[in-house]
């Protein structure tokens, strides 16, 4: 079996690094795409696959464009990354940050973030600021201490960030043998549809994929500024990854959209939380809510015909399912307390 090697390692001509670049890793990258045959005939779909980026090494598809970024900081000779975050980037910035010496500086929405991504952020030595507002106050509040200080922006806006995430595109046609017909994915910020949807051009324009994917792109019903066609003051979803009410990447999710011939539509929590329990329970795939989205918006657009029977699709998991168990433990059953004897757990089992 050949060794993982990283993102900057398996795809260095197609990113933006000179030699100068160190080429760093934490192994980021080379995520399962996971055949999903259940919920594949449950939708009457040709193919389905689930592109788990919850695997990565801190839990999230961040890590793609984060290694680019901190590579291309560390050439530049900065000494800090900054971000804001709902939870995810402030991992990866953090994990980072701390791997290869740099200081990292996180401000979040103040009780807007799961515990385990706080966590994961916090254990990697990051200095973390809470404010009273939303993501979207957060990152215009450091855009603007990026443009004052030395200190490096690894939010979706650097542009660093959106190439390393296009690999997950590459992987994908190099596992499946050619691109999705569809490709279902989670939009917050929309760097994520953004990056993918310029991965499939890349490969599709030099001939190594023969077609290019309609982008069917997700928002949560109480933060769908893109399906409303403006910005939500105050977005409001349980999936807390894409609680975000002006994306970073507009132009480019609508780019992505439209060029695909796709849509971005919105799924109401109830069908976010069906769906993440559904992954988990009928293929074994644990993700984060906003991960689930992408099942959710597949399932709204059989439904509504938007895509067709016998269709090839891929689903785009995000995040770990770790990365928020308040949510995924809402409405599980308590263990029952039986008796240690082997006939009492099989009574209570329904065994005997």
């Amino acid at each position: 079996m050949a060794a993982r090697q990283g993102v900057i390692a398996r795809y260095a001509a197609r990113l933006p690094i000179t030699p100068a670049t160190p080429r760093i890793t934490l192994f980021e990258g080379e995520t399962p795409s996971i055949p999903a045959p259940r919920l594949c005939a449950e939708m009457g779909l040709g193919s389905l696959h689930l592109k788990f980026e919850g695997l990565n090494p801190t839990g999230s598809f961040k890590d793609r464009g984060m290694v680019v970024a901190v590579a291309r900081a560390l050439e530049d000779g900065s000494a800090a990354l900054v971000c804001a975050s709902t939870g995810n980037t402030s991992a990866s910035a953090a994990a980072y940050g701390a791997r290869f010496g740099l200081r990292t500086l996180v401000v979040i929405p103040s009780g807007r973030i799961s515990v385990g991504k706080l966590v994961q952020a916090q254990v990697h030595g990051a200095e973390i600021l809470a404010i009273d507002g939303n993501f979207d106050v957060a990152l215009s509040a450091v855009r603007s201490l990026a443009a004052e200080l030395p200190v490096t922006l690894v939010n979706s806006v650097n542009p660093h960030r959106i190439e390393g995430q296009k690999t997950a595109a590459f992987e994908i046609v190099d596992d499946l043998g050619d691109a999705p017909e569809v490709v279902a994915i989670p939009v917050g910020n929309a760097g994520n549809i953004t990056a993918y949807w310029r991965g499939f051009r890349e490969y599709f324009a030099e001939g190594l994929c023969s077609r290019l994917p309609r982008m069917i792109g997700a928002q949560a019903a109480g933060a769908a500024p893109l399906v409303r066609g403006r910005p939500v003051a105050d977005p409001d979803t349980v999936a807390t990854a894409i609680r975000i009410g002006n994306p970073a990447s507009w132009q480019g999710a609508i780019d992505a959209r439209d060029q695909s011939e796709g849509a971005i539509l919105a799924v109401d929590d109830a069908d976010i939380l069906v769906a993440q329990r559904d992954l988990a329970m009928v293929e074994g795939v644990f993700c984060e809510p906003a991960s689930a989205a992408s099942l959710a918006v597949l399932r709204a657009a059989v439904r509504d015909r938007l895509v067709a029977p016998g269709t090839a699709a891929l689903c785009v998991l995000t995040g770990n399912g770790l990365k928020d168990l308040a949510v995924a433990s809402e409405g599980l059953r308590a263990p029952v307390l039986v008796a240690s004897d082997a006939a009492s757990i099989a009574a209570a089992l329904g065994l005997r």
